[in-house]
């Protein structure tokens, strides 16, 4: 309703709606924004790109954030991002913000709160600049819903979920969460602080491929306890290519840790990742094919070993925060699968980086043989050792 009152008052307007997904996005807002702009259509709803024009040449067009190249040239005179803590970070400041320049057009970031993610952030950053609304509804507190209603959840609802969905609490764990327990200790830990790179070390690099946001690289080098993770690499708008020109630019030179498909043809190039890394002069190493739930356990028993640099990593550490299970609403359980969504890449990213650790990382030297060995303590087999010789030391 707020975007059809802003589109009346401005002749040739264009305002959107997005989504985490545009089928999403269809699903929840398509019918109302046709019953409600009924009265002022300048034309018939388009059904196949999903917008409405307007009697004075204004325009409402839904989108999904799961496709960020289809905001990218038009201008926009006002956004809605709905569900924003499950849209990628970038998104708002790569895409949404440079079109709404030219027109000063305005944005609505709004969705449920799931934990301390860029929603919440955004939202106690707005509580301190004059420029921002901000609201903050509770189901206690609106009386939008009865009692009876809000109780009859609460029985039927886990305590985390009750507060997130309804209370609106960032504190609540985020349900399904993969490394909810891990991510948490880090932050309690301060292994997210800042972090400088191990000098005359290699820094390398484990992918995850796709296309602008949907691909991720994380830069590391195997410190003495555990992985030290320097960077987070995700660019809106980009290829494989300018991924590459990144990494190289940034001096990461150690291996390029790549999973089994990096000998598949690229659409881009019509070349394999592989051949294209070694045109860059790269040293990729093929991460065996391996099973999710295995790379997930994987990553899990490597994060209590890991630091972050909090500031380099930010956006990296929030999707590994937000990786969780696929919610199957007709079962009312979560599937065994990932959710696919912006997170997914660089949790997979990750996943690739705890395999190569684990084949990387040093193992402790077996302890010192003991100088001798008490008669008490002796077994038959040390005492067939020493009888024989084999447990003498020269003397000096």
């Amino acid at each position: 309703m707020d975007l059809i009152d802003h589109a009346i008052r401005l002749k040739d307007g264009r305002f959107a709606y997005i989504a985490p997904l545009r089928n999403q996005a269809k699903t929840v807002s398509w019918d109302y924004l046709k019953d409600f702009a009924r009265p002022i259509f300048g034309k018939p709803p388009n059904e196949a790109e999903l917008h409405v024009d307007l009697l004075n040449g204004s325009r409402i067009t839904l989108y999904g954030a799961d496709n960020p190249d289809a905001l990218r040239g038009p201008f926009f005179d006002g956004v809605v991002l709905d569900e924003y803590a499950d849209i990628a970070p970038s998104l708002l400041s790569a895409v949404v913000r440079p079109a709404l320049a030219d027109r000063k057009g305005f944005a609505v970031l709004m969705g449920t709160i799931k934990g301390r993610n860029q929603l919440w952030q955004a939202y106690t950053a707005a509580q301190k600049d004059e420029a921002w609304y901000t609201a903050l509804l509770r189901a206690s507190e609106t009386g939008i819903l009865s009692a009876d209603e809000l109780a009859d959840a609460k029985r039927l609802m886990t305590p985390e979920s009750y507060a997130a969905e309804f209370e609106c609490d960032p504190s609540a764990g985020i349900l399904g969460a993969y490394y909810g327990r891990e991510m948490t200790a880090i932050e309690q830990e301060s292994r997210d602080g800042k972090l400088e790179p191990i000098p005359e070390r290699p820094i390398h690099c484990a992918w995850d491929f796709g296309n602008g946001l949907n691909m991720a690289v994380w830069a590391f080098q195997v410190g003495e306890r555990g992985p030290l993770i320097l960077d987070f690499i995700q660019m809106s708008g980009c290829y494989f290519e300018d991924y590459l020109k990144e990494v190289v630019k940034r001096g990461y030179e150690g291996f390029d840790y790549v999973p089994h498909d990096a000998r598949v043809p690229s659409f881009e190039t019509g070349r394999t990742r592989i051949e294209t890394m070694a045109a860059f002069k790269r040293n990729p190493v093929l991460i065996a094919d391996h099973h999710v739930d295995d790379g997930i356990n994987a990553v899990k028993l490597m994060l209590p070993r890991v630091r972050f640099n909090g500031v380099s990593c930010a956006s990296g550490i929030e999707a590994l925060k937000q990786y969780r299970q696929e919610w199957d609403e007709r079962a009312r359980v979560f599937k065994k699968t990932p959710a696919h969504n912006w997170a997914s890449h660089a949790a997979d990213a990750m996943r690739y980086l705890a395999m190569a650790w684990r084949e990387m990382r040093h193992e402790a030297p077996p302890p010192p043989k003991p100088m001798f060995i008490p008669i008490e303590e002796m077994t038959y087999g040390d005492f067939i050792k020493f009888s024989k010789g084999e447990g003498k030391r020269e003397r000096i």
